[in-house]
């Protein structure tokens, strides 16, 4: 979107127009005398300089130059192109493409209303997919961020066969998270086969985050927001007695008789009293899409933000986002103190509601096939349909560089390939267009 010069400088330039005609022919004579005084004082004083001093003064500059360009190429972000696939495949409202341990060549699409398709990179003219998982019928996609909303594969999926999803349901309005099996020939999700492994009550339709996925550690990882409405009205963001607002991580391969899951005893809250000991971070207000980094096992996050800033941030053990008291860096008038504390972590990089609306937590590119991408964190704006890109710098990012502007695309996903590729999830045209997908690549 175009920015325009406040009216106010602008009425102020014109204000002024006459006196600054005076004062340019007042300047330029003001130049010629200047430098004809500096060209014959340099002359002076080089006529009085030995060579070898001339040849230190200009090496100096020239040294400084070339270390700052070094640093320039060692941050700059290269331009990127986006390549359709599967461009016949009618898709509604794609919100994730994962791919599942062992299968290189297979993409999971989730669709928000209830369905998984499987596509086979190998025959990419298909005019449809396989449909791996249909339950429309049990998700609740009445509003626009209710549905089937994130899927993940058990690393151990080639031996158990268990997926899981994280999904809105109604009477009375929820967030599920369950584990499923594939069936026998792999073909299929088997319904029947639903466990679920956590519910959680949802006060209003939006803000329902959310991301589910396995760590570097094994653990699982799933992303809840406030719980809706606007302003956090019942001040989720700094309560640690609700997982609303929070990240979990909790531990699924460890079942008994009384839960479906068991909580590590390493998480950050096990001896907090008052406080829900599957978070893992809170402060958080609605994080659309989380990822971690399979190199330096960082874990990403987008927050979306409420009415001007959108954030970034890097998700630490026991760390407090600061939601509802600031959005962004900025103080939220709203606010609500929580008993927890006040020791808020900033984001990695937020962007004003001039740039973006929405933001899309994206993954950093570890892929082999385009190295001069490497490093390089993908994020995106829903809303505005840009993408950019910035260097990872341990726990910060580089400066940010806009690589792709498209209004008609509304960049609601990433997918990272089991070869560290990368894969984006668009509406296209508008929230109720058909979707698509695009693979990343460079261009060098």
């Amino acid at each position: 979107m175009p920015h325009h010069a406040p009216k106010s400088l602008f009425a102020s330039a014109l204000t002024h127009a006459t006196l600054r005609q005076h004062s340019v022919i007042t300047c330029v004579i003001w130049f010629v005398l200047n430098l004809c005084m500096t060209t014959a004082h340099a002359q002076a004083s080089a006529a009085q300089q030995p060579p070898a001093s001339v040849a230190l003064t200009s090496a100096a500059p020239a040294t400084v130059v070339q270390h700052s360009q070094h640093q320039q190429d060692s941050d700059r972000v290269p331009e990127i192109k986006l390549v359709r696939i599967f461009p016949n495949v009618e898709l509604r409202r794609p919100v994730q493409v994962v791919q599942a341990p062992g299968e290189p060549t297979n993409m999971y699409v989730v669709e928000q209303a209830g369905r998984i398709l499987r596509l086979d990179q190998n025959n990419d003219q298909v005019k449809s997919g396989a449909v791996f998982l249909d339950m429309r019928k049990s998700v609740n996609s009445k509003n626009n961020e209710e549905g089937l909303l994130s899927i993940c594969f058990d690393p151990k999926y080639a031996d158990n066969g268990f997926v899981y999803l994280y999904y809105s349901a109604e009477k009375p309005r929820r967030s599920v998270l369950s584990q499923f099996r594939v069936s026998d020939d792999r073909k299929t999700i088997n319904t029947d086969s639903e466990k679920k492994i956590l519910e959680v009550e949802q006060p209003y339709s939006n803000h329902n985050g959310g991301t589910v996925l396995f760590g570097p550690d094994g653990m699982l990882y799933l992303s809840l927001g406030d719980g809706g409405a606007a302003n956090d009205p019942h001040g989720h963001g700094q309560n640690l007695a609700t997982l609303l607002a929070s990240i979990i991580r909790i531990d699924v391969s460890q079942v008994t008789k009384d839960s479906p899951y068991t909580i590590p005893s390493d998480n950050p809250f096990v001896s907090t009293k008052g406080a829900r000991k599957e978070i893992w971070a809170y402060g958080l207000r609605n994080v659309w899409r989380m990822s971690f980094d399979r190199e330096t096992k960082l874990l990403w996050a987008g927050d979306v933000g409420q009415d001007q800033f959108e954030e970034v941030d890097v998700i630490v053990k026991g760390g407090n986002y600061g939601w509802n008291m600031r959005e962004g860096l900025h103080a939220f008038s709203s606010g609500q103190k929580g008993e927890f504390g006040d020791a808020y972590i900033d984001p990695v990089f937020e962007y004003s509601h001039n740039d973006g609306v929405s933001v899309t937590g994206g993954y950093v590119y570890r892929g082999d096939k385009y190295p001069e991408l490497k490093g390089i964190y993908f994020f995106a704006d829903y809303g505005y349909g840009i993408i950019w890109g910035a260097r990872c710098q341990d726990l910060k990012l580089g400066e940010p560089r806009k690589l792709i502007h498209r209004s008609a695309n509304l960049w609601s996903s990433f997918g990272e390939m089991l070869n560290g590729e990368l894969v984006l999830c668009s509406f296209d045209g508008g929230e109720r267009g058909p979707g698509s997908l695009w693979k990343i690549q460079g261009v060098n």
